[in-house]
């Protein structure tokens, strides 16, 4: 990690410790104890306003939601709310948790490609702004929730528009091959369409489509607004069909090592502004509202995650293991996506680096690695490790593996710390178990 590129409120103190928000990270971890999630959240507050401010000069009409899959609680909820964020959800218990933060329930979005009627019937009851849906069961059977309940509901078409972003396979989303949404090519978009402007229950107010994640350029996006605004326009003469709201999802890149040059923000949403001015003009129809769904690159970078060292395993003319007291428990994304991570020292910031090591998590799996090869002042005692950006899919993804309890969570800003989830106890990963019945 370039130590002058630090990104949002980190520096580095006399002590040479790493800081965040102001406070010592060393500090933060003898507090808090590891691993431990910190956020910055001036950070986080930063992203939100660069999408909505870019929004406001190009004087277009949006909402931009939080994705908060990529991290969901409480405190981010309601710190989105602060920001007048929307919010896209994907389940009951992230709608749960929206509602008990108090975040306007008509500014959530619920997504997702099996909603179950339990989870349909209390987004209704809710009485969440919009749905996302994402086949023709879920339009039936919301058609006829929302009739027992008298009322209209407004939805979005998820159109998978044949667009592949560059990324990981288990993440690229717009391909035809998908489980999500209407294919575009194969007239089932088309068709998902005209049943929802027939239906009496459902108002039909634009398309959504997401065409993956961890995105660094625009192309992708570009080409799903061209197929979509095609289509539309199609639509629009064959069977009177409007757009008023156009979701092109989120999936926008962040810098995790120095190999990732994604675009800046406002940048990237320039172009898709453009793009939709240049192409609605075109085709003569008006502009429709924008919407976008920004996760990693709200949370991603603002979180960082501070372990402490131990165990160490060297193998000769191979390389030097180095253990820290957690892994793919608190950050499954290596194993699952061969994910890649930077770190650094907390307590030894600048400290040249004189040995490099592979980072290993303590679960019990050989592929519990966190970082292989980086670069490090030597270990010889527990120090404090801090890796970077694995604020978005770490503790949302994290698990009890092994029976480990899942980390706190930490937001700092302007030199107050606030815990925003407490660790796991021992208790707390047995509190659902039942014993074995004995005579």
């Amino acid at each position: 990690m370039n130590l002058t590129k630090l990104p949002g409120t980190m520096t580095i103190n006399t002590e040479d410790h790493l800081t965040i928000g102001g406070i010592d990270t060393v500090l933060l971890a003898d507090k808090y104890q590891t691993p431990l999630f910190v956020y910055d959240i001036a950070l986080i507050r930063e992203r939100c306003r660069e999408f909505k401010e870019t929004f406001e000069r190009k004087q277009i009409n949006a909402q931009v939601a939080y994705a908060s899959k990529a991290f969901s609680c409480l405190a981010i909820y309601q710190l989105m709310a602060q920001e007048g964020m929307s919010l896209d959800v994907v389940s009951g218990g992230e709608l749960y948790t929206a509602i008990q933060a108090g975040f306007p329930s008509e500014k959530i979005h619920f997504h997702g490609n099996n909603k179950t009627k339990t989870e349909m019937n209390a987004a209704l009851d809710y009485q969440i702004g919009c749905f996302v849906v994402d086949n023709f069961n879920e339009l039936t059977l919301l058609n006829q929730l929302a009739s027992q309940k008298e009322r209209t509901v407004k939805i979005l078409i998820r159109v998978t528009p044949g667009v592949e972003a560059h990324t990981h396979d288990y993440i690229s989303t717009g391909q035809e091959d998908s489980k999500f949404g209407f294919d575009l090519m194969n007239g089932q978009a088309e068709q998902a369409v005209i049943e929802a402007m027939n239906l009496s229950n459902i108002e039909l107010i634009g398309l959504h489509s997401h065409i993956g994640s961890q995105i660094f350029e625009s192309d992708g996006f570009l080409m799903a607004i061209d197929k979509l605004l095609s289509k539309t326009i199609e639509w629009q003469k064959a069977f009177g069909f409007h757009l008023s709201v156009l979701n092109l999802g989120g999936g926008f890149g962040i810098r995790y090592t120095k190999e990732d040059q994604p675009l800046a923000i406002p940048e990237l949403m320039v172009s898709i502004i453009d793009e939709v001015i240049l192409k609605t003009t075109e085709l003569g129809i008006p502009m429709p509202e924008i919407w976008l769904e920004p996760g990693r690159s709200l949370v991603g970078d603002a979180g960082t995650t501070l372990y402490e060292t131990g165990s160490q395993k060297e193998v000769p003319n191979v390389r030097n293991y180095l253990a820290v007291d957690g892994g793919m428990s608190d950050n499954i994304r290596p194993a699952l996506y061969d994910a890649k991570y930077t770190g650094i020292l907390a307590n030894r910031a600048t400290e040249q680096p004189t040995a490099t090591y592979s980072i290993a998590g303590k679960c019990c799996e050989s592929g519990d690695m966190l970082i292989w090869d980086l670069p490090l002042p030597k270990v010889q005692e527990p120090n404090v490790l801090a890796v970077f950006s694995t604020g978005a899919y770490g503790y949302s993804m994290a698990s009890n593996y092994n029976r480990i309890p899942r980390p706190a969570v930490v937001f700092v800003e302007n030199n107050v710390d606030f815990l925003a989830i407490r660790r796991e106890t021992y208790a707390d990963v047995m509190q659902l178990d039942i014993p074995f019945p004995t005579e």
